[in-house]
């Protein structure tokens, strides 16, 4: 059977593990990140929420001939993948065990799918995945020319997360129950894609140094992977982006330091203690700081994530958030508004918060009222042109830069008002 894999303007991890799949299944399968109708079947591997409006998508889908099949982090609300777009069904977890079954077969009978029959959406609960080692997923030959944050390809690591933060969707996706793949099965990965051509892999499964966790951090399991593959790579060529500030100590940073390009992100997402427990993120800003001093200590540079306009952050929080990343003086900074991702709790506290009390619905009346903006919008805004002045060599704000940050916090605020937009077409579900 032909199979077209269609993972629109990037290739996401996910697409290329079921395209490896099907592979040695027999089928032949095409992987693009266009969007090509050229397959008995197709399936779209989809990442955002915001891709079910997209205005190509939606018309790609709908004169498709070939069944669609969509994937991905969106399938966690299936309703509103199929009232939005018209595909023949939705996986609605992890596609491993089922892939082959719903190409081969049709949606019938398999678990974690939904699909209309006679006017009614059937879905059958997902079954999880034990062991999430995998054949060689499908590498297309153009993925060295990719780049996702600097690196041409993210690999997944584990799955799940001790973590409850109520804006992630990983816990709710793939559990909290940790699950690794074998170094081997890694190993042999990022082997072939040396050999291909790709240079930089990111590691990643939500929190880098929980791969290996049983019942406590198996600091050996992950300093052994990062050891391995720096000698296959070459630490220029491998990161470990994403940490939590619980969850590394002076062996975790010291072999960071030692394998990889020297680099790692913290979510902070805010300096307000009340914002963080909002947040449920499990830390305080005290353990935020004193991670950040840790990293330094081992010359670790240190990155930071930062969410504003959560609804009932108050400007205080805001400012204190502020304050934080003056006194941490990251290396790098990264600033989004609040999405409320179907399936996380922020959807649900999202819609029960009134537009007047949501930063992202009020207008801001400060000092940036003359550019007719969100309060969401201008903190977002505000806060990148502070996190260059904070950096340990501080970045002069050019006419350029100031446009750029202006129209990234203006391009946020537009999105996530169109999720919103989702979430109350689709309230009873999310």
């Amino acid at each position: 059977m032909k199979i077209q894999i269609i993972s629109p303007g990037v290739y996401t991890y996910g697409s290329m593990v079921l395209g490896g799949i099907l592979r040695d299944r027999g089928h032949s399968v095409d992987i693009s990140k266009d969007l090509r109708r050229d397959g008995d079947v197709i399936i779209l591997s989809l990442f955002s929420t915001l891709q079910l409006l997209d205005p190509s998508i939606r018309e790609f889908v709908s004169k498709a001939e070939s069944p669609v099949y969509c994937g991905g982090p969106v399938g966690i609300c299936p309703e509103m993948v199929l009232g939005e777009l018209d595909v023949d069904a939705v996986a609605m977890g992890e596609g491993e065990s089922i892939i082959a079954m719903l190409v081969e077969n049709g949606p019938e009978g398999i678990p974690g799918v939904a699909y209309r029959k006679d006017g009614k959406i059937i879905r059958s609960e997902p079954s999880g995945v034990d062991v999430i080692d995998h054949a060689m997923p499908l590498f297309p030959s153009d993925l060295p020319a990719q780049s996702v944050r600097g690196a041409n390809v993210y690999i997944e690591t584990h799955r799940g997360c001790l973590g409850g933060c109520t804006f992630c969707q990983v816990p709710r996706f793939f559990g909290r129950n940790i699950r690794s793949r074998s170094l081997e099965n890694i190993v042999a990965e990022v082997r072939e894609l040396k050999r291909m051509g790709v240079k930089r892999v990111a590691v990643s499964g939500g929190t880098a140094s929980l791969f290996g966790y049983r019942n406590s951090l198996n600091k050996d399991a992950f300093i052994s992977m990062l050891r391995e593959l720096s000698v296959i790579l070459g630490k220029r060529n491998l990161s470990v982006p994403d940490m939590r500030v619980d969850l590394v100590d002076d062996e975790i940073l010291e072999a960071i330091r030692e394998c990889t390009i020297g680099w790692l992100f913290f979510g902070f997402e805010s300096g307000s203690d009340r914002m963080l427990k909002l947040m449920r993120k499990g830390v305080t800003v005290r353990d935020n700081m004193r991670a950040v001093e840790l990293a330094r200590s081992h010359g670790v540079k240190v990155g930071g994530s930062f969410i504003v306009g959560y609804p009932g952050e108050s400007r205080e929080d805001f400012e204190q958030t502020l304050d934080f990343m003056e006194e941490a003086m990251l290396d790098d900074v990264f600033v989004s508004i609040a999405e409320p991702i179907p399936g996380t709790p922020l959807a649900r506290v999202a819609l029960d918060t009134p537009s007047e009390d949501n930063p992202l619905f009020c207008e801001h009346s400060g000092a940036f009222r003359a550019l007719k903006i969100s309060e969401a919008e201008a903190r977002c805004f505000e806060m990148m042109l502070h996190g260059e002045s904070c950096k340990p060599v501080p970045r002069a704000i050019s006419e350029a830069l100031y446009s750029t940050y202006l129209n990234e916090a203006r391009s946020q605020g537009e999105d996530i008002r169109k999720v919103y937009g989702l979430l109350n077409k689709y309230s009873e579900f999310v």
